[in-house]
């Protein structure tokens, strides 16, 4: 059979064509530019994403917890509160509504969700 031979890329000319990508925002024209099978170099450019991810430094990457002081938390308690109170009227309202399209309507017997 017919093989076809494997090409090997420097790795200078991958992080060129990576940069080339980003810059210009379309790998496809990239890679058939320089006639790279375009899934390779999203390939590349998803194994360097990798890569970043896993040379950052650590302290870096820690997500910083947020603990509201009492003063906050009674506040955020309290808008809790009346939100709730105000998704409840308007649940009301919606079913008030929905009778009255009922009663006027009676043949309309589409499911209002």
């Amino acid at each position: 059979g017919i093989f076809m031979q494997r090409r090997r890329f420097t790795i200078e000319f991958k992080q060129q064509l990576i940069q080339e990508a980003s810059e210009i925002g379309n790998a496809s024209q990239v890679a058939r530019r320089h006639g790279v099978d375009p899934k390779m170099l999203y390939r590349w450019i998803k194994q360097t994403e990798h890569a970043d991810w896993k040379n950052t430094d650590p302290a870096l990457k820690a997500v910083k917890v947020y603990t509201p002081s009492p003063h906050e938390f009674r506040s955020l308690e309290g808008e809790n509160k009346q939100l709730k109170e105000l998704l409840g009227e308007k649940d009301l309202e919606i079913a008030i509504l929905r009778d009255l399209i009922k009663k006027q309507n009676p043949a309309y017997r589409t499911k209002l969700k």
